[in-house]
């Protein structure tokens, strides 16, 4: 999944998935999506964003988790916020997903949005926050590349 798309939610709180990934959704997943918080390397939530996983990549990621040792900060913070806020839904035939409001208002997402595909995941963005996020990621200086890096299977 790659690209970016703007999209707005309807009355009904869902998002329509763009046709160019539909089929490849319907084959892989059939159409079973994992929406979940978005979170940084070091399992910091992401405002204005939230994941969407299709259903056979959220399982490869919970089973890589499991690996890690439970007593861990690390996978302890990623169990409770982002499995433990994890939503599953199914794709209709149009092709639209339902985003809980709850998950919507924990991170402060409006009705519109830039759907991102970023690998083998979406990032949906609350558009205001994601100019923002684009601005700060463009004025990062070189310094910002020392800080430490977390070595997690998204």
């Amino acid at each position: 999944m790659r690209g970016s798309c703007s999209l707005n939610l309807d009355a009904k709180g869902r998002i329509a998935i763009p046709t160019r990934y539909r089929q490849g959704l319907e084959e892989s997943c059939e159409r079973q999506l994992i929406v979940t918080l978005a979170a940084n390397e070091n399992i910091r939530g992401i405002k204005g964003c939230l994941w969407i996983y299709p259903l056979h990549e959220w399982e490869k990621l919970e089973n890589a988790i499991d690996k890690h040792s439970s007593s861990s900060k690390m996978v302890i913070r990623f169990q409770r916020f982002l499995l433990g806020n994890a939503h599953e839904c199914e794709m209709d035939k149009q092709g639209r997903i339902p985003i809980p409001e709850y998950l919507r208002s924990l991170v402060g997402m409006g009705t519109s949005y830039t759907l991102k595909g970023v690998g083998k995941k979406f990032e949906l963005w609350n558009k205001d926050v994601l100019e923002e996020s684009f601005d700060d990621f463009m004025s990062q200086s070189q310094d910002d590349d020392d800080e430490e890096k977390v070595d997690l299977p998204f």
